[in-house]
């Protein structure tokens, strides 16, 4: 694991509570408002930032984000702009990985773009529908740039299939605390404490829930047995919901303060 995505965790275990990652698309509503946003959401209490790479096919994103990647693409976010997304906010003391599909990474280039987010500081890259069977080329590149790698596992996941995604993981492991996109719930799946559970029996990975996280309550509830909780549709809607940029910091960051105190309950 890149070193300073290890002492997010190491912290968080240190003070016996879960890391609070959280997700914000670059490019929305800008790219230098993204940045503002991404920047309360840290001031707020958000240990691991997800900087989400804007796509046209988002399979997994649910109304939420897709609206606001969609708004982003409009304005005309670009991969380019996204890494210097992750470089300004990397400035600001955050800690930044990329959340992105595929497809993007591969039509820029792998080592290109893992050798920019590396010296943009990013410290590594969420590949939601990459397997690890065709990840090859990505493991070697990233292996090489000292890039951590996260892949997804899902209640659905076969032992097997964890413990093969756990080996080519070398960032925290991502659990997807349901089946389908991803979006606000009003509870967040009671698979998921099994989900991490078999996970945990076959590695010593970090593991962060994802996929519906919205509140106090909810953050605290996974933070009772997940190394991370993954907030994201939730910041987006705040900002979504807000009259001005300004405003939009404003909910932001208080978001980020009420979901912090949920991960220490």
């Amino acid at each position: 694991m890149n070193g300073r995505q290890q002492a997010v965790f190491a912290r968080a275990a240190q003070e016996r509570r879960a890391a609070l990652i959280g997700y914000f698309p670059a490019g929305f509503p800008s790219a230098a408002d993204s940045v503002r946003v991404m920047a309360a959401m840290v001031r707020g209490g958000v240990d691991l930032l997800e900087v989400g790479l804007p796509y046209s096919d988002p399979l997994m994103d649910g109304p939420v984000i897709q609206a606001a990647v969609e708004s982003a693409l409009r304005v005309g976010a670009t991969t380019d702009d996204v890494l210097v997304v992750v470089d300004r906010v990397s400035e600001l003391g955050a800690v930044p990985l990329v959340m992105s599909y595929w497809n993007p990474i591969e039509r820029y280039g792998l080592e290109r773009f893992a050798t920019r987010l590396g010296e943009a500081g990013g410290v590594g890259v969420i590949t939601p529908d990459l397997t690890p069977e065709e990840a090859g080329e990505w493991i070697a590149v990233t292996d090489e740039c000292g890039i951590g790698r996260t892949f997804l596992v899902a209640p659905s996941s076969t032992d097997v299939r964890i413990e093969r995604v756990s080996r080519a993981t070398t960032g925290f492991l991502y659990a997807a605390s349901t089946m389908g996109v991803t979006g606000v719930r009003d509870q967040v799946s009671d698979a998921a404490p099994a989900l991490v559970e078999r996970v945990r029996t076959v590695t010593d990975l970090p593991v962060g829930v994802g996929l519906g996280v919205s509140t106090e309550q909810q953050a605290a509830s996974v933070a009772a047995y997940a190394d991370g909780v993954i907030v994201g549709s939730a910041f987006v809607r705040a900002v979504q919901e807000a009259s001005d940029i300004a405003a939009a910091e404003y909910a932001v960051e208080a978001l980020s303060a009420e979901l912090a105190r949920g991960v220490r309950t």
